[in-house]
């Protein structure tokens, strides 16, 4: 998928610069995207590694769509903005276009005639001399703001359009994964897991801490991953695109504390290993709902707790960036999509994701491992 992957790339930097100061660039590069995606989701099928088509299929759609909410985002800001403009100056726009509209139906001869005669004449000629530049540079920068308004409001009905058909295509894209992943049979194994041992554990832990000791235990898995986990700490990425909410043992509103970090995220995102990892377990556990608990190096296990379904079977070896499940929740429809946009917002991250990093029987701050963004 390097064709997918370097289009993506020459899509977010090229004009990058001009994106940022400009919605309506930046909604037309998401557009480009989003094709992009079309492209690859049809051609996925034909690969010869499914999963990683599909994965790479799944993202190029999530960045897409979360440029082009950006994009309109701006944009319905930049339309408010405008709007304000107009009405801090409605009655001077007023007069205005009353005096250009004057001048532009007036014949010539009369408008340079004044009753008091020549001299007056010439006075009210030498007055329009230098009246006129200045209100042919205001009338200009009026028409460009209405210009600038008509295009939001087509780049708003275009994206109404795609993000129906967008949207659909990434759920598309979402459950072929899912079965990709389920028809699979070539992932490497670091052991095989003892499903009624496993059960018991599950039945028996009555808390995260107690479970991960136990999971330690029951299946020694013989892990040889060349990749230096701890030489990676600080630029892990995310496992899916969020916001931090709480931190390394920080409290939040309803008095829980947790030694991990709490990620805001969207609805159905795509959650993926952020390191080489033998996946040690994965499904319902306890009150933390669907559970995947990774092992990226001796000594350390990754838990990521919350999603909506999990992917892979117990002792699989996965590489950076395979995917292990997705976040619950209900994806948004077009309307919703729009209406959040046109509010101003970047879109409702209702999704949480629990990290928690754990080095031997202590759990350990995630935030100095993972590069984060916190609000």
């Amino acid at each position: 998928m390097k064709p997918l992957l370097t289009a993506l790339i020459l899509l977010a930097l090229t004009g990058a610069a001009v994106a940022q100061s400009d919605p309506i660039t930046t909604a037309k590069r998401a557009s480009q995207m989003l094709d992009v995606a079309a492209n690859s989701l049809s051609e996925a099928e034909s690969a010869s590694d499914r999963v990683g088509a599909l994965t790479e299929t799944v993202r190029a759609y999530e960045e897409g769509l979360s440029a082009l909410r950006e994009g309109l985002r701006r944009a319905a800001i930049q339309e408010r903005s405008i709007a304000l403009v107009f009405e801090a100056k409605r009655d001077r726009l007023s007069r205005l276009l009353g005096v250009l509209q004057t001048i532009g139906t007036s014949p010539a001869p009369l408008l340079m005639m004044h009753p008091t005669g020549a001299i007056g004449t010439a006075r009210s000629g030498m007055i329009l001399s230098e009246v006129t530049p200045a209100l042919q540079k205001e009338a200009l920068t009026l028409r460009n703001q209405l210009e600038e308004v008509r295009d939001i409001r087509s780049l708003q009905q275009s994206a109404a359009t795609q993000l129906t058909k967008s949207l659909a295509e990434v759920q598309l894209a979402r459950a072929n994964l899912s079965r990709a992943i389920a028809d699979r049979v070539d992932l490497p194994r670091s052991f095989t897991a003892d499903a009624d041992k496993m059960r018991a554990l599950v039945e028996s832990s009555d808390t995260l801490q107690g479970f991960a000791s136990g999971l330690s235990d029951l299946n020694p898995s013989d892990l040889n991953n060349p990749a230096d986990f701890e030489a990676a700490k600080g630029k892990l990425p995310l496992p899916v695109p969020a916001t931090v909410l709480h931190g390394f043992n920080e409290t939040d509103a309803s008095g829980v504390t947790r030694p991990g970090l709490v990620l805001a995220t969207r609805a159905q995102s795509l959650v993926t290993a952020p390191w080489p990892a033998t996946l040690r377990y994965s499904g319902p556990l306890l009150d933390y709902g669907n559970v995947v608990i990774l092992e990226p190096s001796k000594g350390y296990l990754l838990i990521l707790a919350g999603l909506g379904e999990t992917y892979g079977e117990v002792g699989e070896v996965l590489d950076q960036g395979a995917p292990v499940g997705l976040m619950g929740g209900l994806p948004p429809d077009p309307d919703a999509f729009l209406m959040t946009a046109a509010k101003g917002g970047g879109g409702n991250q209702q999704e949480s994701l629990y990290i928690e990093l754990r080095q031997g029987d202590e759990p350990v701050d995630p935030a100095t491992w993972f590069a984060t963004n916190k609000e």
